[in-house]
Order: structure tokens, then sequence, then C-alpha cells
């Protein structure tokens, strides 16, 4: 499953945008470190079913009138504060977390109202743009200092006739979830000395900085977009980081909301519409949401996390089926799995994230929608849906 880790300073909001995307209770404070132990839950990215080409929506539990809602994995760690790589706060702690993450979100407090150390100061007060390369500069020193640390183990290797430096990079940096791809794609793009026992300090954190960049790519959530000035969002979406705008209190009112019968909800919806009866204040509370969701086009929520799939990590998403006629498995449910592969990606490599097997059995595929046998060089588009023939099937 795919990883999405939220991380940020302390009080930017990032239990309340886990809590608003999972609905797993967390503690949520206008504190520090609010968070200690690190939060695991499951949320999804939001894509159209295929159900949508048929007279019939497909049922499934994950598809909401043809809103398909896609599993991955969220994490919520500690907050993270200036000096962590040298374990200030709880940053050690946070660090470690993040070594298993595909993509990050780096939830921003876009008001200004939390300082460099998380501490509440009036709107406005803090400049959020002074955030932007907090989370990686913070990371690339962490694992520069990794390196170092391992770095005679890779000078011993050295010294052996067989020595291959990207065999022994991606042993070291296997734990950061660095492929031996990943290393091999990085040295490509890096000067550095042929013996290890030449290298710099510069050269590993230059090493460093690259690795993280392509194993941990960060996404923006400027949140408290609903009350922050307008010229923050704006300064933000002129980094060079993808952004989102969004209010994670906003989502979580309407998730709330929407459980509680009060509105028609799904979650990434540009609106939503009452259905229950409502006090003033609460009415009044939904309206300002409403304000927010109207100029955003939703309440960010959904949006980043389609932004950190789809986008960033440019996935698309595959639907296994058994009948190609009626799109079923051997049970007669429609529809009733997806799959996030790369962008690329042909139906062997499909085969494969179902199982093992399924791909090591591999004969060929059939494109369901057209009806017709496709090759293994196929590459898969967003939304199809392919019937495996397997000897494993």
């Amino acid at each position: 499953m795919i990883s999405i880790a939220l991380a940020g300073k302390p009080n930017a909001g990032k239990s309340t945008f886990y809590t608003a995307a999972t609905m797993a209770e967390v503690d949520v404070g206008n504190y520090p470190f609010t968070t200690i132990d690190p939060n695991r839950g499951v949320t999804h990215v939001r894509t159209d079913c295929p159900c949508l080409d048929r007279e019939e929506r497909c049922g499934d539990e994950d598809c909401h009138d043809g809103k398909r809602y896609v599993p991955v994995e969220l994490l919520d760690v500690a907050g993270l504060v200036p000096g962590a790589h040298e374990g200030k706060g709880l940053g050690n702690q946070f660090l470690d977390a993040l070594t298993d993450a595909d993509v990050i979100l780096q939830v921003v407090d876009a008001a200004g109202a939390t300082n460099a150390e998380g501490e509440p100061v009036e709107v406005g007060e803090y400049d959020p743009v002074e955030e932007v390369d907090f989370i990686e500069a913070e990371m690339d020193a962490w694992l520069a200092g990794i390196l170092d640390r391992n770095w005679e183990s890779v000078e011993r290797k050295s010294r052996s006739p067989d020595f291959d430096l990207e065999e022994a990079l991606t042993d070291l940096l296997t734990g950061f979830g660095a492929t031996e791809h990943d290393v091999t794609i990085v040295l490509r793009g890096l000067e550095y000395p042929d013996d290890p026992i030449q290298w710099s300090d510069e050269d590993r954190e230059q090493l460093a900085a690259a690795i993280r960049a392509r194993t941990k790519p960060i996404v923006l959530v400027a949140n408290k977009a609903d009350i922050a000035p307008p010229e923050n969002i704006e300064r933000l979406r002129e980094t060079d980081k993808p952004v989102v705008p969004a209010t994670a209190d906003g989502e979580l009112a309407l998730r709330r909301a929407a459980e509680a019968g009060a509105i028609e909800y799904d979650p990434g919806d540009a609106d939503f519409e009452v259905v229950g009866d409502l006090s003033d204040q609460q009415e009044e509370g939904l309206e300002r949401i409403r304000e927010v969701v109207d100029e955003f086009g939703g309440t960010g929520v959904q949006g980043a996390l389609n932004e950190a799939v789809y986008g960033l990590l440019d996935l698309i998403t595959a639907f296994p089926v058994q009948n190609e006629t009626h799109w079923t498995d051997a049970k007669g449910n429609v529809l009733p799995d997806a799959f996030l592969l790369p962008s690329g990606s042909g139906p062997k490599d499909l085969a494969y994230a179902v199982h093992t097997d399924i791909g090591d059995g591999y004969l060929h595929a059939v494109d369901a929608r057209a009806d017709r046998r496709i090759g293994e060089d196929t590459e898969l588009e967003e939304g199809d849906v392919i019937k495996i023939v397997s000897t494993a099937s």
C-alpha cells in the first residue's frame, strides 16, 4: 500500500488533517507535540470509478455513486522543530518514522499563526514561507549524518576487487526506502570521486539531498487557508513545490456533519448540500466553510492526497477482473479491486501487483472495456479494467 506521511512543525494542523482524512480519533491540541507516538491509519485517494461507463453503479463499498476511493496509508508523526536532525524536540523519532513513506505532505500553517517552534502567535505574525524548505533541509541533514556515520563501511568494501559503489550505497540506503534503481539514477546526475575514501562531507550531503528528493517528494499543504491572509497563499504558490490550499478543520467539520446526516458530502466534493436540521450556529459555521470550498474548489484535504499520489508520484488506478464481460471477480462482485501502479506500467505489472504467483504465471491480458487482447508492452491508463490470464488464476 502506498504510504503518505504528514510532516511539519508542531501545531500546523497535521493531526487535524489526519483525523479528517481517516476519521480516526487522535489527540488534537493547540500546543506543540500534541502527537508523541506516530499514528498510522488508512485514508483514500479519489478517482472516477469505471462503473460510470455502465448502466448501473458497481456497489462496491469504496464507490460512492461513481466516486471511487482507493485506500492508501496515512502516517502522522510528531512535529518537527529546527535542529531535529540533531535530536531536538522529537526529531530523531520523527525522521525515523518517515523512512517508509513514499511521499510527504508538508502541512504549513498558511495563516502564520504559529512561530517556528509551533507556539501560537497572532494571525499573520509569522511568515509561512520560512517553512517551505524546512522539512527537506532537516531530512537532508539527517540522512547526510547517517551516511557520514556509516561511510567507513563503504570505504572498507571499496578495497575489495569486485567492489560496486551502487550496490554498497543501496545496502546503506535501503532503510531509507531507496532502491538500487534510485541509487543508480541519482549517481548518474552527480559528480563524485571514484574512490569512496576521497569523498568529502559535501559529496555525501549532495548524495543525501538527491536521494531524499527522489524517494521522499514533498507536496505543501497550505493549511488554515480559511483564516490565512490571501498574500500568504499566493506567496506559497510561488515556491518551487506543488501547493494545495486547505482547511483541515473545515474538512473535519464536513465529515462529521455528513456522518450525523446533516449534510450530503463526499470527500473531495466541491460543494455540499444541507439535508438536516441545523442550529443557527451550525448553519453559520457551514456557510463559512462553503466560502472556502467555493474559493478553492474543496477543502483541500482530498486534493492534497490526490496531488501526492496521482500528481507527484504519477500513479494510475487499474481494476483487475476475472470476467471481462461483467467486470466481476469469481464471486460476482463488480470491480472489487483497485490497484495503484506507476504510470507506464503494463498488464504484467498489474498481474504482479495482484499476486506474485499471478505475475509468474502471466500468459496474456484482456482490455475489458474494448473486449480485446492486449500485449505485454501495452501501457495501462487511468481507469483501465483488465482481465489477467495466468496459469495461477
